[in-house]
């Protein structure tokens, strides 16, 4: 079983939007674009233990928290998923309720479909609906889960879709935060109560641990007093009630019922500390480090993909707390073990573990969510992507802005004069990493403007820095970039030599002799304090040559003590995107 379509309709941020999904995805997007929301709009729909939270929805889950209509009347708010790709066992539980998917048109098939069924891409599928509102009369907050077929006739409602059913369709919601009470207690809906039900184990163990419980001895050592205490009680109340009232007062660990041991019961785990005797100590699992806690809750996920075998995980942010090669893992392990796996990440190393068409870049605009699968970027062929660009690729998907450059020197080198005037000076610069930046190298101005209309279309703010364009293809990069930077002139390097200034180029070159980095095949023209800066320029001019793609141009930048020793063209760009991403506030004007 997979999900292929949801819709949401007047969910939190989301007036409404249509997300289709293609087996396995991962979710990127800015900050509060719908990525959580969308997923908690399946689990409203799909998850089994959802509709037992009190109220099952309330005012914050309506769209700008309107619940009833300027006449008073209450608003819908509603989820549909669309479900493929099912199993012999659930086509024959959902046998009455099933319609068909055309994978090719992403729709389901309209009316009674007889020929059309057999055509290719055409499946069996299942709609279900949540549906939620304000109820003035109870003065609530209601809502269910239905079937879409059969229609109801007349004023008839739709057939609910009920817990047990939403078990045959084995979806398992994992939210971002995993340490707190619930992630590895026993309350209903966690990952161990899914195993304990998986193995109709629950019970036997529940019936034998209240058993166990009901003849604890609590507190019956003398000299603790309680006992005498107790029994002095029930000698008092036997003065006002009959003497079979208030029988035998005595304790016991619990009220025995079940909820409460399911709130009580806690994993413990060894800590690594070993006391005197050699024993090591066992602490409740919250004091664990919350990488191991979270490798904890993912294997027990893979128990669960084991038992279940067609299981549908949703899971946000497999990164937290966890390095990369342990994300990577964990994000390969639950795709082989689940029927699909939906994340939501904001790690590179997550995303390079899916291929372009996998990932899927949210918008949210004036409520409406959007949703664009992204492909291979224009003229990157799949081998040099997967050897070099992937990961560079994945940042600027995570990013709201991204910075298109023509070369690797320029990549190194903006960043890192970026990061210096930062420090030198913040009232007009900040690092490209601060303002949520991400820089793709383009390796030649042809490939600007192409890269430009690919990200803009994911929805990405482009800025692009280029050298000095003939004027057909100056108008293309402006035409595909939201902010282009022309240079005056051709090649970077020599831009930067001819632009920094006199002092900041000594300050380097000296420093470069001085450590011993020198080359010893220029030392013809190795730089002394008596070189003027003509002679200083060859010199760092055949140093870059010799060293192309080495970052050298970056650190003669970052070794500027101001703006005012950088190229003007450097610092204008620099700056004109500080001033884009974060602009000065409008001055007030003073009254006269």
């Amino acid at each position: 079983m997979k999900i292929v379509q949801v819709r949401v309709a007047n969910f939190r941020g989301i007036a409404q939007g249509t997300v289709h999904f293609d087996g396995h995805s991962v979710l990127v997007g800015d900050n509060n674009a719908g990525k959580s929301t969308l997923l908690e709009a399946i689990d409203l729909v799909l998850g089994p233990e959802r509709l037992s939270r009190r109220p099952v929805v309330d005012e914050h889950d309506f769209y700008a928290g309107q619940y009833l209509s300027a006449e008073g009347q209450p608003i819908l708010l509603g989820v549909e998923v669309i479900v493929a790709d099912l199993n012999e066992e659930q086509l024959r539980h959902f046998r009455e309720h099933l319609e068909w998917w055309d994978t090719n048109a992403k729709t389901l098939l309209a009316g009674p479909p007889v020929e059309g069924t057999d055509a290719a891409g055409v499946r069996p599928a299942l709609r279900v609906f949540f549906r939620g509102a304000y109820d003035a009369e109870e003065d609530d907050f209601l809502g269910n889960t239905f079937f879409a077929l059969p229609v109801p006739i007349g004023a008839g409602e739709y057939q609910t879709f009920r817990a047990s059913d939403k078990r045959k369709c084995g979806f398992l919601y994992l939210r971002t935060v995993r340490t707190g009470s619930r992630a590895l207690s026993l309350e209903r809906g966690s990952l161990l109560d899914v195993i304990l039900r998986l193995q109709d184990s629950r019970l036997k163990m529940w019936e034998e641990l209240l058993a166990s419980l009901r003849v604890l001895p609590v507190a019956d050592k003398p000299e603790l007093g309680v006992t005498t205490l107790l029994a002095a009680v029930h000698a008092s109340i036997k003065k006002f009630v009959p003497s079979d009232w208030a029988e035998d007062p005595h304790m016991r660990v619990s009220d025995l019922t079940r909820e409460t041991l399911r709130r009580t019961l806690t994993v413990f785990m060894g800590t690594g500390a070993r006391r005197a005797d050699g024993s090591t100590y066992a602490a409740p699992y919250q004091h664990q480090g919350t990488g191991t806690i979270n490798t904890l809750v993912l294997a027990l996920l893979s128990i669960i993909a084991e038992l279940k075998q067609n299981v549908i995980f949703a899971m946000e942010e497999p990164e937290t707390a966890l390095p990369p090669h342990t994300q990577k893992r964990i994000v390969n392990s639950v795709r082989e073990k689940s029927a699909q796996a939906l994340f939501t990440s904001h790690s590179p190393y997550v995303l390079e573990e899916f291929e372009p068409a996998q990932i899927k870049v949210l918008k949210r605009a004036s409520g409406v969510l959007t949703s664009v699968s992204t492909s291979l970027p224009p003229t990157i062929k799949p081998k040099a992507y997967k050897a070099e660009f992937r990961a560079r690729f994945c940042e600027a998907l995570l990013a709201k802005y991204v910075l298109i450059v023509e070369g690797r020197t320029e990549f190194d080198a903006l960043p890192a004069a970026a990061r210096t005037l930062s420090k030198t000076d913040p009232q007009y610069f900040k690092s490209l990493e601060a303002l949520g930046v991400a820089v793709i190298d383009a390796k030649t101005d042809s490939q600007v403007a192409p890269l430009g209309h690919f990200f803009r279309a994911l929805g990405k703010i482009v800025f692009a820095v280029f050298d000095k364009q003939d004027e057909a293809q100056l108008a293309l990069i402006r035409a595909a970039v939201d902010h282009p930077y022309e240079s005056k002139m051709k090649g970077f390097e020599s831009l930067v030599l001819q632009g920094t200034n006199e002092t900041a180029i000594r300050r380097y070159a000296l420093g470069v002799v001085a450590e011993g980095d020198w080359p010893q095949h220029l030392l013809p023209v190795v730089p002394r304090a008596e070189s003027d800066l003509a002679t200083l320029r060859n010199a760092l001019s055949q140093y870059f040559a010799w060293g192309k793609g080495s970052g050298q141009a970056a650190d003669l930048l970052a070794s500027c003590q101001g703006w005012q020793e950088m190229p003007e063209y450097i610092a204008q760009c620099l700056h004109g995107i500080f001033q884009v991403i974060e602009p000065a506030p409008p001055v007030e004007p003073t009254a006269a």
